[in-house]
């Protein structure tokens, strides 16, 4: 089984509508990248599977990007925070709209993960996305304990990173 079929049997299809979404910002030649698991997937040594795909796509292109999922038969939900999207599958695309985010793409980098060809975020970016996450109060504590595992799956594929990550976070791996 091929890392993209492992992706798409476990996501029910999600390798189609990541590869639509794909397809159709690079089309428009919309600058983007993934953030979140699927850019930590890149990063580390063994990707885990998820159905959350987070990307970010800069702020003067986002309605452009939107539309365009909803032409492609994706349906959208609005958040303060981000703009979610369902296609056919298990997989939740969420187009980050905070600010923190937005030069993200400027950073990415073309990367195959699960077996498709996407932008993510640099390495340094993936790291301060999980971070903020890690930090973010309200954070339901299910989350937040993935992306401290998260964090800690980059530190073990790049020990170079360790003085990027708080002591409070870096004390709590070390446990």
């Amino acid at each position: 089984m091929t890392l993209r079929q492992f992706y798409d049997w476990q996501t029910m299809g999600g390798a189609k509508d990541v590869s639509r979404l794909v397809a159709a910002l690079e089309e428009r030649e919309i600058s983007w990248c993934m953030i979140g698991g699927l850019a930590v997937n890149h990063w580390a040594e063994e990707p885990m599977a998820t159905a959350d795909v987070d990307i970010v796509i800069v702020s003067d292109r986002i309605e452009e990007a939107a539309e365009t999922l909803k032409a492609l038969g994706f349906t959208e939900k609005r958040f303060p925070w981000s703009i979610n999207f369902k296609g056919e599958s298990k997989v939740s695309i969420q187009i980050s709209t905070e600010e923190m985010y937005l030069d993200f793409p400027d950073r990415s980098i073309g990367a195959t993960v699960h077996g498709i060809l996407m932008r993510v975020a640099s390495l340094e970016d993936t790291l301060t996305g999980k971070i903020a996450a890690y930090e973010e109060p309200q954070r339901r504590p299910s989350k937040r304990q993935k992306d401290l595992a998260d964090i800690s799956r980059l530190l073990e594929a790049h020990p170079s990173i360790k003085g990027l990550i708080p002591d409070t976070i870096y004390e709590k791996l070390e446990k």
